[in-house]
């Protein structure tokens, strides 16, 4: 039998081959094994691919199936490292990420499709809906995470001028178009978006931005600040008191609320929430929140069931915010 030219790479392509043509649900013969390494300008023995397929099981971990049916002999790759289900899950992930644009979306989606065979990867064709959602449209945003994971590791500042839009759609920037200075302590994901919580140099305070909102992002040589102010931030806490990443005065704020809206309140703050209860049907709860025009808003879209009781000084800022939407009724 002569060798093909591209012989010192069998055991690559029969790897590809294997985890390309073959899952749970569709097999190969030994004959079609060695027709498809022919394709690659490859000849093999039966000998010699029966050892890589043993490798491939013992030292890489790919699960090959050996199953006799009739007088032929078929085999699959069984476990992946990504099940089927698991990479649709992937794949809904990267769909429904706003902060991801759509062109990433479809790039992304073709690797992950790689991580099963060609035929479950065709079922996958069928679940792919992108065009047309609501997805961000600076494509830089990719290389900003990376950017500001790498000034955290680093323990360095970072720069970034920092837009909002206008009415007509243009990119608006802001802090008179000169580069905004902070130190980089974290990642959140809120609402759909990133978000940079970090400490402003400046104003001596911590402050929160929409990554997707960067621009012309750089990590400086220059050592943190604010180390002091984030050694005890408990993330999670600090997303479950803040609405829609919006800056304001923490306050410990009394809801008072019917039992059946219970459910709201731990999928907002989490099973450790603590309840009082006022009577059979109702319920309150003391909570940190920092206290912004979307907490009320989040509030007010609860309904009758709930309202909040204190302290004071936020009950009637409430009622002034709920007077100011009446207004804008009339």
């Amino acid at each position: 039998m002569s060798r093909g030219s591209n012989q010192k790479f069998k055991f690559t392509y029969l790897m590809k081959i294997m985890q390309e043509k073959t899952d749970d649900e569709h097999s190969i013969t030994m004959p079609q094994i060695m027709d498809a390494l022919e394709k690659y300008d490859i000849t093999a023995e039966r000998k010699s691919i029966y050892s890589d397929l043993q490798d491939m099981t013992d030292k890489f971990g790919i699960e090959i199936i050996k199953e006799q049916i009739g007088r032929e002999t078929f085999y699959h790759v069984g476990s992946r490292k990504f099940e089927l289900a698991e990479v649709k899950l992937l794949i809904d992930a990267v769909q429904s990420s706003k902060f991801i644009t759509e062109r990433k979306s479809r790039e992304l989606i073709k690797k992950i499709k790689e991580f099963v065979s060609d035929y479950q990867a065709s079922q996958l064709q069928r679940q792919i809906y992108v065009h047309g959602r609501i997805k961000t449209m600076n494509e830089t945003i990719y290389y900003s995470v990376d950017e500001i994971h790498n000034a955290i590791a680093s323990n360095k500042k970072i720069k970034f001028k920092y837009f909002s839009w206008q009415a007509d759609k243009s990119q608006y920037i802001l802090n008179k178009g000169e580069f905004i200075t902070v130190s980089p302590w974290a990642l959140t994901w809120d609402d759909e978006n990133y978000y940079l919580v970090a400490y402003d140099d400046y104003e001596k305070k911590c402050k929160h931005y929409r990554v997707d909102k960067m621009l012309k992002l750089q990590v400086l040589e220059e050592r943190r600040e604010g180390e002091e102010q984030f050694k005890d931030l408990d993330m999670a806490a600090y997303s479950k008191s803040t609405f829609g990443m919006y800056g304001g005065d923490k306050k410990r704020v009394k809801i008072q609320f019917h039992n059946k809206m219970s459910g709201v309140f731990i999928d907002r703050f989490g099973k450790d929430v603590t309840f009082r209860p006022l009577d059979e049907k109702h319920s309150e709860l003391n909570v940190d929140v920092f206290i912004s025009p979307q907490f009320y808003g989040w509030i007010f879209g609860l309904g009758k069931d709930v309202k909040v009781v204190g302290p004071d000084e936020v009950v009637e800022e409430m009622k002034q915010k709920a007077e100011e939407f009446l207004q804008n009724l009339k």
